[in-house]
This record gives C-alpha cells, sequence and structure tokens, in this order.
C-alpha cells in the first residue's frame, strides 16, 4: 500500500522552519542590543591618568540603598586596588545609588570615578569618623585644641590621585554636625569633605560637594593640584563652610568651579601663628580662574588667616562674585608672622557687594596665648586692575598694622557703582601705602592717583604656572553589568 504524505508532519516541519528563523532574528537582535547597551556602558572621563585596573565597589559588597554602611566595602576595594599601583593603577567606580559611608583612605596611582547618579551619604555617626592628630603647622583642631576627626575622603603620603566623576554627589550632611559646633557639643575639630595631604599630583574634578562638616576641599601639604569643575554647595549661615582651601601647596590650580557657601569660596592658607612660622612651608604657585562665588558674610577670595607659612605668587582672574561681604579679603595679625606678598587679581566682576577690598592686620584667633607678639607679617606687592562691582556699600577697608604697613598696593581700572544707601566714608585706609589709576570711586590718599597713563602699573603675570602644562587624558570605565 502507498503511504501518501502526512500533511501534519508538513505542518510541523514548517513550524520548526519558521521557530529556527525566528530564534535566529532575535538572537541577532539580543546580540545587536547587547553591544549597543555595552557600548553605552563605556564611561569616558578626563584625568591626568589612566589605569589599567579597575573594580565597581558592589564586587566588595557595596550596597547603595541609603542605608546599609559601606565604609568596609569602600575601604577593602581599595586596599585590594592598592596592589597595582606599580602596575598601571587601578580605579574604583561607583555606581548609581546612594552610598552611606564614613572616613576611608585612598591610594596612590588611584581614581575614584563617581557615576552622575551616585551620591555618597556621609555617615552621621561620629564612630565613623576616625581621629586623627592635628596639623602640624596649626598645632591643635580648627574647631577645638587637640585633635581632628579625619575626612570623609581621607590620603596622605600619596601620588597620583583622582577623585571624579561625571557631576557625582558627596554629601556630608552637615547638619547635625552644625548644631553639634553651634551647642559647643563637640570636643573635637568637625571632618572635612576630602582632605589630601602630603601628597603630589592631585586631581579633584567634576563633583557636586553638598553640605560639608567643615571645610569641602583641603589639599595641604602637597604639590601640583588641580580642582576644577566642582560645585559646592551649602546654605549661607552654614559654619565654616569654606569651598576650596589650598594648604601651605605649591603649583596649584583652582578653576571652573560654583561655589556657594557660609564661609570663604576660596581661603589660602598655610599654618597658624608659631606652629605655621616653625613648620615654614608657604603656599604659592597658585592659579584661581572663572570661579562664581556666593557667600554674603565671607569673602570670594581670602587670603589668611592662617598664613604664617607664607602665601606668594597667587594669580586669579576672571572671577564673578555675587551677593557676597568682600571680592577679596586679606586676614592677619600681630603674632602671624609669615607674609603675604605678590599676588594679582584681574577681570573680576561683582554685584552687590560690601566691601570690593579688605584687608585687616587684627584679625586676632591665636591658635594659643604662645605667640611671638614680635612676629608681625608682611604684606606687600598686592595688584588689582580691570574690575567692575555695583550696588556695592563699602568700596575698600584697608587696614596695615601700626609700625608694620601693607605696602606695595596697586589698585587699576576699577569702577565701582555704590548702592542706594552706601557708606558716606568710601575709603577707609590706615598704615598702608600704594597707587592707583583710573579707579571710581577716588581712592584715598594712601593710594594716590596716577593719573591713566599709569593703567598698566598693576602687574599680572605673563608666565605660565607649570600647573597649566598639565596635559589630561581621556580615560575610560566600562561597566561589567548593564
Amino acid at each position: 500500500m502507498e503511504l501518501l504524505p502526512n500533511p501534519c508532519a508538513k505542518v510541523e516541519g514548517l513550524k520548526r522552519a519558521l521557530a529556527i528563523v525566528i530564534l535566529v532574528v532575535m538572537l541577532f537582535a539580543a546580540g545587536a542590543e547587547c553591544r549597543r547597551k555595552r557600548h553605552s556602558d563605556i564611561i569616558r572621563y578626563s584625568a591626568i591618568s589612566c589605569r589599567a585596573y579597575s573594580a565597581s565597589v558592589t564586587e566588595f559588597g557595596g550596597v547603595g540603598d541609603g542605608i546599609t554602611l559601606n565604609t568596609m566595602a569602600f575601604q577593602a576595594a581599595i586596599n585590594y586596588l592598592s596592589q597595582y599601583e606599580a602596575q598601571g593603577g587601578s580605579q574604583l567606580f561607583v555606581p548609581p545609588g546612594r552610598w552611606l559611608t564614613g572616613s576611608f583612605n585612598l591610594t596612590s596611582q588611584f581614581t575614584l570615578y563617581l557615576h552622575r547618579d551616585a551620591v555618597l551619604l556621609a555617615s552621621q555617626d561620629e564612630s565613623d569618623w576616625p581621629l586623627i592628630d592635628p596639623l602640624p603647622s596649626y598645632g591643635r583642631g580648627r574647631d577645638a585644641v587637640g585633635g581632628r576627626y579625619g575626612s570623609l575622603l581621607f590620603g596622605t603620603n600619596l601620588t597620583d590621585i583622582v577623585i571624579t566623576g561625571d557631576n557625582g554627589t558627596i554629601d556630608g550632611q552637615g547638619e547635625l554636625w552644625w548644631q553639634k559646633f553651634r551647642g559647643g557639643q563637640l570636643n573635637y575639630t568637625r571632618p572635612y569633605l576630602i582632605e589630601i595631604m602630603y601628597s603630589d599630583k592631585v586631581q579633584i574634578s567634576n563633583l557636586t560637594l553638598l553640605n560639608s562638616p567643615s571645610w569641602n576641599v583641603h589639599p595641604v601639604y602637597s604639590s601640583n593640584v588641580i580642582v576644577q569643575g566642582i560645585t559646592i554647595l551649602a546654605p549661607t549661615n552654614s559654619p565654616n563652610t569654606d569651598g576650596i582651601n589650598p594648604d601651605s601647596c605649591t603649583n596649584t590650580k583652582i578653576e571652573d568651579c560654583y561655589i556657594v557657601s557660609g564661609d570663604d569660596c576660596v581661603a589660602v592658607k598655610s599654618g597658624w601663628d608659631e606652629y605655621g612660622i616653625a613648620y615654614g612651608m608657604p603656599t604659592k604657585q597658585l592659579v584661581i580662574r572663572r570661579l562664581t562665588c556666593i557667600s554674603p558674610t565671607s569673602a570670594v577670595i581670602a587670603l589668611g588667616s592662617e598664613m604664617s607659612g607664607g602665601i606668594e605668587d597667587v594669580r586669579a582672574e576672571d572671577i564673578l562674585a555675587i551677593n557676597s561681604e568682600s571680592g577679596v579679603r586679606i586676614k592677619t595679625a600681630i603674632g602671624r608672622g609669615g607674609y603675604v606678598k605678590d599676588i594679582y587679581v584681574k577681570g573680576m566682576t561683582m554685584r552687590t557687594m560690601k566691601w570690593v577690598f579688605w584687608m585687616t592686620g587684627n584679625y586676632g584667633s591665636h591658635a594659643d596665648n604662645n605667640y611671638d607678639p614680635n612676629a608681625l607679617p608682611l604684606i606687600q606687592n598686592i595688584n588689582y586692575r580691570d574690575m567692575v562691582a555695583e550696588n556695592v556699600t563699602m568700596a575698600a577697608r584697608l587696614e596695615g598694622i601700626a609700625g608694620d604697613p601693607f605696602t606695595g598696593i596697586c589698585i587699576s581700572n576699577v569702577t565701582i557703582g555704590l548702592a542706594q544707601k552706601p557708606k558716606k566714608l568710601q575709603w577707609n585706609c590706615t598704615d598702608i601705602s600704594g597707587i592707583s589709576s583710573s579707579v571710581v570711586p577716588q581712592p584715598c590718599n594712601a593710594l594716590p592717583n596716577q593719573g591713566p597713563e599709569k593703567l598698566p602699573a598693576c602687574n599680572f603675570p605673563e608666565d605660565r604656572l607649570s600647573i597649566d602644562e598639565v596635559e589630561a587624558q581621556v580615560c575610560s570605565y566600562e561597566r561589567k553589568h548593564w
């Protein structure tokens, strides 16, 4: 008997063939989608150095739920990655999430990268912040006698360290610290958000820093430092939330930053009274440019008051100040010793200011009573040019020290528009000397007008600092999960 073809078998065969076609199409599409996602998860960023090895904090038990404490995960990851210091360095990736953590230490040849949706949340438990010794150039803590809490991100004796991100956030959750400080409830100095000590080749960039317990960024006893593209935000009544404080540092660049602060936006320092004099490490070769600042109770740029190791060769340009107490302020006192010299400022725009220029030789605030009353500070060669201000209460308050005048002050091409109810005395000058040229309103007699032909009198260096010659590289991190 002849067997006829089974029509059901044909249908089943067509079904299998169609299934295979669909499967192939799906696999191809999935592969294309996978390749697309993989490509989109290659994160590129600019840094002074790129790294050979990478890891994510999640590989070390990190949990970004805003509740789990991740201090041990961060420290374990960094300790593990430190083995690659001499093998091309390493980078630690912090993915999207809210990462609660206490203080942890960084390592050399290392990059910490925060994703744009990553937030480091500083623990509000004091036990998560180790106590460390006071800075030798200060002799004591800044808030209290004795030690201090280590910073959230801390590093010492490092080489080639990068802290960066795609505008990722570090939130210091400082309100509790501010309350305790105001209530006199702290026995030690409050922590900073980022402090790097005794280090060389440092980059801190492209981050948002919120609500620091105290100072935000504090490079100290370090060289070749870049602070770039940082947004710093704190309530304008928060205590001592300074923005960026280069302290006894050489060859530093601060640029393209936006700062709203309860204290000075940039405070240049070098040690306190007899401790700073003995340590003798100045801050020098500092460039500050394209800074926007709001600080109703403090300065946009402050030099001091802790300046006992010396401050020299500071170059600031293209600065915008809004609703701030003073544009540039020099703070010192008898007993400080040290010097502030060779300061150059140009291209500054100010809107709603209490003072444009402020220098004071009676700042006080000594570390202790053992300071030398014969240690007089040297303030000389201070240059301001090409500046415009509006809605200003008082043009200048310039107060030197009797028997130790501030000299070589030069102010050129400056126009100051006054507020509706300005001070009657616009220039208050004591124990200072210098010159002026094309300044409105007319300065005090201690700064005699040299006429428009002396407009170029206030120098601004034409040479470039070596930190400006540092070239960034395009680095990358490929996420392992997507």
